[in-house]
């Protein structure tokens, strides 16, 4: 069954091969993907109508860059939380529990598992847990104002199954690229 299959060694030689960077070199492209993270989420609010298509590609810069390291996904998941902060505050509070938590979530994946199924059940749990901390923790009105911040099973249930369908796309998306790039630079 198609969800039941491994995921190819690419994405282990991408590891290797980002590995033998140097320091510096890896600690820029950390960088430069924190920076488009952080203007990916902005868009939405920067621009009207366009930046709503925008925003949701705020996940794939901290998903690659926790493919190619845990350690470097988490430091760029805080660096883009941080720009966020000091560029425009109001933000701040989505970006941490959706975009960012489901890139970090399937970047982690992507070290721990090897089957489709696992990696998109993790990115599908870390984004449910998200928007429910956001919800019925923070009791902010992230799905509009017609959801109630009272706990209800529906909702929770119709969450998880939005975000299952939300997972899998971000990661068969996520495989094509990793995939493109593995052989592009023929690692």
């Amino acid at each position: 069954m198609y969800f039941f299959r491994s995921i190819s060694k690419e994405i282990q030689s991408i590891q290797l091969a980002f590995n033998d960077f140097p320091k510096t070199k890896r600690l820029v492209l950390g960088s430069i993907l924190s920076s488009l993270a952080t203007l990916f989420h902005l868009a939405g609010g920067i621009l009207p109508v366009i930046g709503y298509f925008i925003s949701p590609l705020a996940s794939a810069p901290i998903l690659i860059c926790t493919v190619f390291s845990k350690s470097l996904g988490f430091i760029s998941y805080m660096i883009s939380i941080l720009l966020i902060f000091v560029l425009v505050p109001s933000e701040l509070i989505v970006f941490p529990f959706t975009t960012g938590l489901l890139g970090l979530g399937i970047g982690m994946a992507f070290h721990f598992f090897e089957k489709r199924l696992s990696i998109l059940l993790c990115g599908s749990l870390f984004l449910t847990i998200g928007i429910m901390i956001l919800l019925y923790g923070i009791k902010f009105p992230i799905l509009g104002p017609s959801v109630s911040s009272s706990f209800n099973y529906s909702i929770v249930g119709s969450i998880f199954l939005f975000t299952l369908f939300y997972s899998w796309i971000w990661v068969e998306v996520s495989f094509v690229y990793l995939k493109i790039v593995s052989r592009k630079f023929n690692l």
